[in-house]
């Protein structure tokens, strides 16, 4: 067995009625791609890797980007709703899922989080790089991570970015804004967070951040260096970096996974394939022959395509 910790899907209410509300969501890349939307097309494509299951997540269209508080939070618990159906329906195929947070409306946003994980089981939530613009370390904020370093369960961060570029307006096109954008908007979330303390407030809080932990263990030395030109207000900042946990998501670079290897070590990485984004709805296969190749011992190979990601997702309730 392999568990792909960072799989998108749009559950098929949410989506019908997330489309009549913002129709120009339509031009966003994973609205266009079919097995993201459609359950018979992704199950085909999985059949692929039957030894393969899901964690998945909502994909990329952020309820507070495009909605008021009060559609956040009626989209949100029907995305979960539909989340928590699929993975008791089809358990050959699903491991679990990430709940979607009304982040416009932290209250309900908390009070989701422990419907989410209490009543329908799902194993931590997914929040974005930025919310509606406002960074994660802005301090309405905090109460989230508190709670899920309570739960012991971890916070999925996915990029996104807030200057026009994630929808293309009448283009049929993927848009290409999210090559560096992307990676940016990670890093710097990490960033924010790191230099928050986030990690001295909450040393155990469970942090899965996309694409092999972006610029960071590329600029671990430049990290280091830069931060130690400026007063910090705890030691050894960079070093909390290390605690993020990170996926595989590099569509098929073993150069790239060696890098996040050396950094973030194989205890803090996950099998993840951004799918089924990618050449022709997925990079499956090229990512498991990316771990494949990694010049490490067999047990850490081991260790990420499955071993991190039962102890990070075990049922703790």
């Amino acid at each position: 067995m392999k568990i792909d910790a960072f799989a998108h899907i749009m559950p098929e209410k949410y989506l019908s009625i997330y489309r009549k509300k913002v129709p120009a969501i339509e031009n966003q890349v994973e609205v266009r791609t079919p097995p993201v939307v459609d359950l018979d097309i992704r199950f085909r494509l999985m059949d692929r890797y039957p030894d393969v299951l899901q964690m998945v997540t909502v994909a990329n269209v952020p309820l507070e980007k495009n909605v008021s508080p009060q559609d956040a939070v009626e989209l949100a618990r029907i995305s979960n709703d539909e989340l928590a159906d699929l993975v008791v329906r089809y358990p050959n195929r699903f491991f679990g899922g990430v709940a979607n947070l009304p982040m416009n409306d932290m209250d309900a946003a908390l009070a989701e989080t422990d419907r989410a994980i209490i009543e329908l089981k799902l194993k931590g939530v997914q929040i974005f790089s930025r919310v509606a613009g406002e960074p994660l370390d802005t301090p309405r904020f905090r109460p989230l991570f508190k709670k899920m370093a309570d739960y012991d369960l971890p916070i999925w961060i996915h990029p996104a970015t807030y200057e026009g570029g994630d929808m293309l307006p009448g283009s049929r096109a993927p848009f290409d804004i999210g090559i560096f954008s992307w990676p940016f908007e990670t890093t710097s979330a990490m960033y924010r967070l790191v230099k928050a303390g986030i990690f001295v407030e909450f040393p155990d809080l469970k942090i899965i951040v996309h694409h092999a932990g972006a610029m960071v263990p590329f600029f671990r030395e430049r990290i280091k260096w830069v931060m130690s030109l400026v007063p910090q207000p705890y030691r050894n900042l960079h070093e909390h970096f290390r605690k993020f946990y990170v996926d595989t998501a590099v569509y098929g670079s073993t150069p790239s996974l060696m890098c996040a290897w050396e950094y973030f070590g194989a205890d803090h990485m996950l099998f993840g394939t951004d799918a089924p984004l990618g050449p022709r709805w997925g990079m499956v296969e090229e990512t498991i022959a990316s771990i494949e190749r990694m010049a490490v011992p067999d047990e850490e190979k081991v260790k990420i395509l499955k071993g991190n990601a039962i102890e990070l997702f075990r049922d703790t309730l």
